[in-house]
């Protein structure tokens, strides 16, 4: 089985302290999610993530049907990185590393890194060329999008 990567970074117009306080709420998810994807966040959710924090959801990644996942928040440097991993869901193996830079004092780098293998075997190939592949692009610009009006706002807390 392949495992394939993912990466992406963008720069967003806010400090360190402020894009971390955004991406360490898991409350947050949703707001960086994809309508599409009908996002539904199953579990209660603390306010900060934590090592070993499991979030449960129902999400659509594929084709509109609707699967459990369930992400395990594996590791948290603050207010460096953190990393979390599919516990539950349709990949055989999801690991995405979340990590943060500051760039002068008022802008931050935020890369993500997500190595994954698909689902159904040697048939992951040829669903990861036609479909994942560019459904991880669309996730991501969405998310860069989302993340472009956080910055806009001045504050993370205001995003809505």
């Amino acid at each position: 089985m392949p495992v394939y990567t993912f990466s992406r970074t963008q720069t967003v117009s806010l400090p360190l302290a402020d894009c971390w306080r955004f991406f360490s709420d898991p409350r947050n998810l949703s707001k960086i999610t994809p309508p599409a994807l009908r996002l539904h966040v199953e579990s209660e959710l603390p306010p900060e993530i934590h090592p070993g924090l499991m979030i449960r959801y129902t999400v659509s990644p594929f084709l509109g049907v609707p699967m459990q996942w369930l992400t395990e928040i594996t590791q948290v440097r603050k207010p460096e990185y953190f990393v979390d991993e599919q516990r539950v869901g349709p990949y055989h193996l999801w690991h995405h590393e979340h990590s943060f830079r500051a760039l002068n004092g008022r802008e931050t780098e935020v890369h993500d890194l997500v190595h994954y293998v698909p689902p159904l075997g040697p048939l992951g190939a040829l669903i990861n060329a036609i479909i994942i592949r560019r459904e991880l692009t669309r996730i991501f610009d969405f998310r860069e999008e989302q993340l472009r009006r956080v910055s806009e706002s001045g504050a993370c807390d205001s995003f809505a």
